[in-house]
């Protein structure tokens, strides 16, 4: 029986728009999101560098671009979270042990709280036992280091542990460390549908 549910923030609770991203990014001169972009983001996801200098390294593929642009082209993936979404989290929050294992950075949470308002953001947070964002502590999913930190913090039995995230890369790992998986698809199924699953009640 599933007594702990850890779950995703982006496109779980707050829907996300990378193609307006990618939009904002191009009318800024980028050409094109490479390889090397993406391994600046995965250092800047795990805290490895510094806001300055993800900034800058961006810059140098958009050199006619500030810093301020950048980081609010960066910024647009961010879209609206229901209240909906938060009522049914407060809900679920006083009959299971309720975690947060998001892969982002220092720009998109404080772009979130200052989305939100300070109201908002603080009522979310406290829907959890503990919100941990990649960049601090250091683990990225589907890297099982990820996983493996909350467990051995907070002693969790992955079996009574349902995970729920909207990439399979994630979900595949976490059902292969022995957790319940929920792979929630994106425009076809909303969190709010848990109990429609069957794989827990309240």
């Amino acid at each position: 029986m599933v007594n702990t549910i850890i779950f995703d923030f982006g496109d779980i609770f707050i829907n996300l728009d990378f193609n307006a991203m990618e939009n904002a990014m191009k009318s800024l001169g980028l050409k094109e999101w490479n390889e090397d972009l993406d391994k600046l983001n995965y250092k800047f996801e795990k805290g490895k560098i510094k806001e300055e200098d993800f900034l800058k390294g961006i810059q140098n593929y958009i050199p006619k671009a500030s810093l301020e642009q950048i980081k609010n082209a960066w910024s647009k993936v961010l879209l609206d979270f229901p209240l909906y979404r938060l009522e049914f989290l407060q809900k679920l929050s006083h009959n299971y042990q309720l975690f947060l294992l998001s892969n982002t950075d220092a720009i998109h949470v404080e772009q979130f709280e200052n989305m939100v308002g300070e109201s908002f953001s603080r009522d979310f947070y406290q829907c959890f036992e503990k919100v941990y964002f990649s960049f601090e502590i250091g683990q990225r999913k589907p890297e099982p280091e990820a996983f493996n930190y909350i467990i051995n913090k907070h002693e969790l039995s992955p079996k009574r542990t349902l995970f729920v995230d909207d990439r399979k890369t994630n979900t595949d790992v976490a059902e292969s460390l022995g957790f319940q998986v929920w792979n929630l698809q994106v425009g076809e199924e909303d969190v709010v549908d848990l109990f429609d699953k069957k794989i827990i009640s309240l």
